[in-house]
């Protein structure tokens, strides 16, 4: 018996984060966990890239060294080196909070600098936010729920627009452009989506949206708007090769868009980390949030080499943990590797080319609507009660919504200034910030503060409270499925 002898059984020496699967339990685990991120993967780059002016094939390029990059950070977090990785069932991928910057910085640089320009941008994020990830942790208490609710809540209704358009046809010059073809596939992908998250249970629920979108594209062919181009022009093996679009270069208005973009997916990071610490048993501590931190900023400087953009946590794959109960960091290893692989094969990146615009947009109203709703949800914790706080939000959200309502608002301003302003989640995530700190802290006592203000002496009980994005369900109700993060994009 183990205690005769002293010894434990290998299960009980270790901690069920550090424990392996046998082979075939650790792949389908882990193809699970790229299933329900990979929709989330692959629609920034299929934004980007055609407001950089890509064409098809190009962004299927661009997917795949998502898919790849997305693989490497992933990782980065769960195996770690040194005093880089979490070594939690942590998933990376491409966050969705630099989209908006980025495709403000393709349109204010054109398609031939457009690219380099943003790859450069990430670069110097990147490396800034590792600098900074031993220092972000005491920090933390300037981005309480107020602020992070109000961020998140303008990623999901900045990119609302861009779903209306994809379901329009996506071309306004195009002839069908708001046909009933187009916007009545729209509607079908969206009611198949609403349908699939209602029925279903359990990882099949997770991955409602990847399903939606394979139901909406094979209803699609018959109607004659599915195009095969860029999967027969790809290859079956193929490498990201580094800096296919140029060399980075290195602009200020740039560079200044992105680096806000990287202290938001810091944020969102700590957040999610605290929230999988107490999923899977195992605190996250100020060391664990820096080396987390450390992969993440690490990977998005290391992506834009093999064509990447920012990676932060993928809160959806923090729900498949909670419903699955599967907490091996090692299961979540083999989905970086699924996906290394799948940057690797550019026609495994193409068939997601296959789906039309319109099926798209009909489920990103889905996706980008979660975004949203998440936010919401932070808000609900950011005691709204409290009339400063209102204020806040009504402010950061009014100046966020600027370029939405008005894009034209801010066209007699120097051109360097629109990369920041054309950005409604940077320039909403500057006032909450600035006014948290106005209100919040500035001239406040501890006794003066509240719960969404997060004064220094509540800080370590007010952060554990905000999940970040999806807000995973608490241990005890993991077994409720309706209750785990719908697959939403960071």
């Amino acid at each position: 018996m183990a205690a005769s002898t002293g010894q434990k059984p290998e299960g009980d020496r270790k901690h069920p984060v550090d424990q392996t699967l046998p082979p075939l339990k650790m792949f389908t685990s882990g193809l699970q966990h790229v299933a329900a991120m990979y929709a989330g993967v692959v629609a920034p780059p299929m934004i980007v890239g055609p407001a950089c002016g890509l064409s098809a094939t190009e962004t299927a390029f661009l997917m795949g060294a998502s898919l790849f990059t997305a693989g490497i950070a992933t990782l980065l977090q769960t195996l770690g080196f040194w005093k880089v990785g979490a070594r939690l069932p942590f998933v990376n991928g491409v966050s969705f909070a630099g989209v908006t910057p980025m495709v403000a910085i393709g349109k204010a640089h054109g398609p031939a600098d457009a690219l380099p320009v943003i790859f450069g941008a990430v670069i110097v994020a990147g490396v800034l936010g590792f600098l900074l990830a031993p220092y972000f942790s005491k920090l933390v208490r300037f981005f309480p729920p107020v602020v992070t609710g109000t961020v998140i809540t303008l990623i999901g209704v900045s990119l609302l627009p861009v779903a209306f358009n994809w379901s329009q046809g996506g071309n306004d010059r195009a002839p069908d452009y708001g046909s009933l073809t187009n916007i009545g596939m729209a509607a079908l992908t969206f009611l198949i989506v609403l349908v699939l998250r209602r029925v279903l249970r359990g990882f099949l629920q997770q991955i409602a949206i990847l399903l939606g979108l394979i139901a909406g594209t094979l209803i699609a062919i018959p109607v004659g708007i599915t195009h095969f181009s860029a999967l027969s022009q790809a290859s079956l093996v193929g490498f990201p090769t580094p800096f296919h679009f140029g060399a980075p270069q290195f602009d200020l208005a740039a560079i200044v868009s992105m680096c806000i973009v990287m202290l938001v997916c810091m944020t969102e990071s700590t957040a999610d980390m605290l929230a999988l610490g107490r999923i899977v048993d195992r605190p996250a501590d100020e060391r664990t949030i820096e080396g987390g931190l450390r992969a993440d900023t690490l990977g998005s400087a290391l992506s834009p080499l093999f064509n990447g953009f920012a990676n932060s946590a993928f809160a959806q794959n923090i729900g498949l943990v909670a419903m699955t109960k599967v907490r091996s960091r090692f299961v979540v290893a083999t989905s970086g590797l699924i996906l290394v692989v799948l940057g690797l094969c550019p026609v495994a990146a193409s068939v997601i080319s296959l789906v039309p615009l319109p099926v798209l947009g009909g489920a990103g109203i889905v996706l980008f609507g979660s975004v949203a709703a998440s936010g919401i949800q932070t808000l609900a914790s950011a005691a709204m009660e409290k009339g400063d706080n209102a204020l806040i939000v009504a402010a950061a959200v009014g100046i966020g919504l600027i370029p939405i309502a008005a894009p034209d608002f801010y066209h007699h301003l120097p051109k360097d200034l629109l990369v920041v302003l054309d950005s409604g989640i940077s320039t909403g995530a500057l006032v909450a910030l600035v006014l948290n700190l106005a209100f919040n802290h500035l001239g406040r006592k501890p006794a003066d503060g509240d719960a969404a203000g997060v004064p220094e002496a509540d800080a370590a009980d007010a952060v554990p409270a905000d999940p970040g994005i999806a807000q995973p369900p608490a241990p005890g109700g993991a077994d409720r499925p309706d209750e785990t993060a719908a697959v939403t994009a960071h």
